[in-house]
């Protein structure tokens, strides 16, 4: 039942948020991960919000950075410190859909930062963890064009 739930609830997410999920990036207010810096995950293990004056445009999305270092650290490898999935829901990805995030379920997982779409979705990814990554690597070739 539980499980059930958290799936119609993504489901229904996705139908409402269908304007912010046509683009391969999830971003609200044209800002990837709702303005947090991508590399402090990494190097800080904790949310942290960019600044305007510190933004870089890749994949046709803002990316807002706390620090200059950081800044420079994603323009020169952005694929190590962006978002698995375009920073949509890496569970929904294994369902094989797109679906929005929360900040505050991030995790990184063999050096790649995964969201989700809630914490309580987050602890039912985090069950089969391997398997869901790899099912959603595999939806995310044809996903991440799609509406």
């Amino acid at each position: 039942m539980k499980k059930t739930f958290i799936l119609a609830l993504i489901m229904l997410t996705a139908v409402c948020s269908i304007r912010a999920q046509k683009a391969e990036v999830f971003a609200v207010n044209g800002k990837a991960i709702k303005g947090y810096d991508a590399v402090a995950f990494f190097t800080v293990s904790k949310p942290v919000m960019g600044q305007d004056s510190l933004s870089y445009t890749w994949k046709d999305v803002a990316w807002l950075f706390s620090t200059r270092e950081n800044l420079e650290a994603f323009k020169a490898n952005p694929e190590k410190f962006a978002p698995q999935y375009g920073g949509y829901c890496a569970f929904g990805a294994a369902l094989g859909h797109k679906a929005p995030t929360e900040t505050d379920t991030w995790s990184v997982s063999n050096d790649k930062l995964y969201f989700n779409y809630s914490k309580q979705v987050k602890e039912q990814w985090l069950k089969d963890k391997q398997t869901n990554i790899e099912k959603a690597d595999q939806n995310w070739t044809t996903l991440k064009d799609k509406p």
